[in-house]
């Protein structure tokens, strides 16, 4: 894009001139030959005032909807870390945004949000909540599910390979007995549906049946929360044929699962090796430091706003469907099985 500079140099004039005269400065007293020349010089680059540019900026209004309630998101980072990251975009953008209300968008009050552009639906959401959605806008992306690719645009996480991943790892290092530690997704009307797969578990059944070692005795499911992976572990730690290692769905239920091992006298990983999934903050912290699946929650987010900014843009028909990578964080949770025959 030209700048006044650029004309200056072009015109052969100074760039206080070209800024009186692209003003028009009646005071300026230069010929009507030099300004004529500043303006046809200014014309053939192209040149457009700030003042256009800025009349020529749309701004956007995005509409936020969480799934999650705040108690957990003030127990779980994850979602934290996506939302920061959604909004932080926004701002980097310059984008308008703001949290959906969506009890009174089911109530039918949604005179607030006629305004929207777009809306950012973090979480799962049953067909009646979207369709709800639909009522707003029509441009929607959803950020850590995919209700329909076919559809509507998302955001998701690998989460066969981040399993996989963490199964390898554990078997590598001689563990064959492995236990599941997750949770069950809660969308926020409290309706669980047969939709609501986690993949998780899923791909956790699947490699153990294919090692030829999976026990459903083994799987214990709560909610995402650090209480649940307390109470789930001491469940397990009753079991006679104890795992050496554990996949936990989550890094807030592993920090519940080290506090269950502790009062009831285990090492970890001396007894018993842990991985989990998320790589919050702190998992960084724990003693002995948390060896996890990181998941890119804050370049979820701004994918998330980019995406759905493009849709809005050029109002493609195609949908798109994004996934995006994860990476196993060796820490100190998990050691080699000794007692190997």
């Amino acid at each position: 894009m030209a700048t006044i500079k650029d004309i200056a140099i072009k015109a052969g004039v100074s760039i206080a001139t070209v800024s009186r005269v692209l003003n028009l400065d009646d005071t300026l007293n230069v010929s009507e030959t030099t300004r004529k020349k500043v303006l046809e010089v200014a014309e053939e680059l192209n040149y457009v005032t700030i003042k256009e540019r800025k009349s020529k900026i749309r701004t956007y209004t995005l509409g936020i909807i969480y799934w999650y309630t705040e108690l957990q998101e003030l127990n779980d980072p994850y979602f934290l870390s996506i939302r920061m990251s959604v909004e932080k975009r926004c701002n980097d953008l310059a984008i308008n945004f703001k949290s959906i209300d969506f009890q009174r968008v089911l109530k039918g009050v949604a005179k607030d949000y006629n305004d929207l552009d777009g809306i950012l639906a973090i979480g799962i959401f049953s067909e009646t909540d979207i369709e709800k959605m639909k009522e707003l806008t029509n441009n929607i992306i959803f950020v850590d599910s995919s209700p329909n690719e076919w559809k509507y645009d998302s955001i998701v996480v690998d989460f066969k390979s981040g399993v996989i991943n963490a199964l390898n790892y554990l078997c590598k290092l001689g563990h064959r007995n492995i236990g599941y530690i997750g949770g069950v997704s809660m969308p926020h009307n409290g309706i669980l549906s047969n939709k609501n797969i986690d993949y998780r578990e899923k791909t956790y059944i699947e490699y153990m049946c294919a090692i030829e070692n999976y026990h459903k005795e083994w799987i214990f499911k709560g909610r995402f929360l650090p209480q649940y992976g307390y109470e789930l572990m001491k469940e397990a730690l009753k079991l006679k044929n104890f795992p050496t290692a554990f996949f936990i769905a989550s890094d807030p239920m592993a920090i519940g699962a080290y506090k269950a091992l502790f009062e009831e006298g285990y090492n970890v990983p001396k007894d018993v090796s842990i991985i989990a999934f998320d790589d919050i903050y702190t998992a960084q912290f724990l003693t002995p430091p948390l060896t996890t699946i990181k998941v890119f929650t804050d370049f979820m987010g701004q994918t998330a706003v980019d995406t759905l900014i493009e849709k809005i843009k050029t109002n493609r028909n195609m949908c798109k469907k994004i996934v995006l990578p994860i990476k196993l964080i060796e820490r100190k949770s998990c050691e080699k099985l000794h007692n190997l025959l």
